[in-house]
């Protein structure tokens, strides 16, 4: 049990000192300028004692020491090739100095053991304030999590503060479905599309491949004779491969004989064209720059086609509701789209499948209510 002493400083000034020994036996005296700062004190040392929760660096370390640490810790990880990217570092950093550590809004000050769930809360109520949309704020939560993770691995603090802290979005949030380019659009944008970028908006409109993936491909991953490609890694905008989104991004995708006829076309035109060289690559064999080539020469195809709304993300779309409209199965849909569940596809995609079946479900529903 931890107990109050009262002592008097040499300038005269009266102290209250809260004597008790940590987990780990130490013996451990806080001053403080009153009795009931210092008994407030007392009785939320011994709570967290007899939880188990006490950490004494909690009192000590501020979010800002915590985050540097953390991003030092993340900055290792992606030298050694450790599951961190350099695009996922930059993310983290961009939280952290731009939010989390923000000198209006932010949180830097704050020592671990002031860090509550209300907090929290209230970081986030201050971010949205400040202008920053729901989807970002619950980007910088979800960073802020994977910080105190880290903080409880250093045994700095027991309770991640950031757990169940939720974002709660304007009223019909996640309503709003993908809507895929139409046929008459893509017709258009593929009738101007000139050379190599017409190829290139074909692929992608027709395997599903998220722009990293397609830009990842290598001819070893292409069975021209089997008739499928193989998604083993993406790229990054750094240049910098890794694996793809998720696990379940690990997938074999089917050709149709016009893309193969297209790619064995391509391949002779191609002054690299080893199993290790890129499907895709620039004049010197190395990974296509993806902002560069959609700045320059997607974007302006789309304005001569007259064709808007469709971003290259979009063309994933396109393939995965022509899939849905030749009648395969949403679980195939899934697997070849790379989803990590099919929930993520029938939230995204369930609108497009054929509903005669649930309509004439309903009309014997009707019939029995109302005959």
């Amino acid at each position: 049990m931890a107990s109050i002493n009262k002592r008097i400083l040499p300038s005269g000034k009266p102290q209250w000192r809260v004597s008790y020994f940590d987990l780990q036996g130490n013996r451990k005296r806080p001053g403080f300028s009153s009795w009931t700062l210092a008994d407030k004190f007392r009785q939320e040392t011994e709570e967290q004692i007899r939880k188990g929760t006490y950490r004494p660096d909690a009192d000590k370390i501020t979010m800002e020491e915590v985050c540097q640490s953390y991003l030092d810790y993340a900055e290792g990880r992606m030298l050694r090739n450790e599951r961190m990217t350099r695009k996922l570092l930059t993310v983290y950093r961009g939280h952290a100095s731009n939010h989390i550590l923000h000198p209006g809004h932010g949180i830097a000050r704050y020592k671990l053991s002031q860090l509550t769930s209300r907090a929290v809360g209230d970081l986030r109520d201050r971010t949205r304030s400040a202008g920053v949309s729901v989807p970002t704020v619950r980007k910088i939560l979800a960073t802020l999590h994977t910080i105190l993770e880290y903080a409880i691995s250093q045994d700095w603090v027991a309770i991640n503060a950031a757990s169940g802290v939720k974002v709660i979005g304007p009223r019909g949030e996640g309503s709003k479905k993908i809507v895929p380019p139409s046929k008459i659009d893509m017709k258009n944008l593929l009738d101007v599309a000139a050379g190599d970028l017409r190829f290139m908006v074909l692929f992608a409109a027709s395997t599903g491949l998220r722009a990293g993936e397609q830009w990842a491909l290598r001819w070893s991953d292409v069975d021209i004779e089997v008739g499928e490609l193989t998604v083993e890694r993406r790229v990054d905008s750094y240049g910098e491969e890794g694996a793809p989104k998720s696990v379940a991004g690990v997938r074999s995708v089917p050709l149709s004989a016009m893309l193969i006829r297209y790619l064995k076309e391509w391949k002779l035109r191609l002054k690299f064209k080893s199993n290790d060289d890129l499907v895709f690559q620039n004049r010197v064999g190395r990974f296509m720059c993806h902002d560069n080539m959609v700045k320059r020469r997607y974007k302006p195809t789309l304005e001569a086609a007259g064709v808007s709304g469709i971003n290259w993300h979009s063309l994933r779309h396109y393939a995965i509701s022509t899939w849905i409209e030749a009648g395969l199965a949403p679980k195939t849909i899934q697997t070849f789209a790379g989803h990590s569940s099919l929930a993520v596809t029938m939230d995204r995609y369930g609108h497009l499948f054929p509903s005669d079946n649930h309509k004439a479900a309903m009309d014997v529903i009707a019939g029995e209510l109302m005959g």
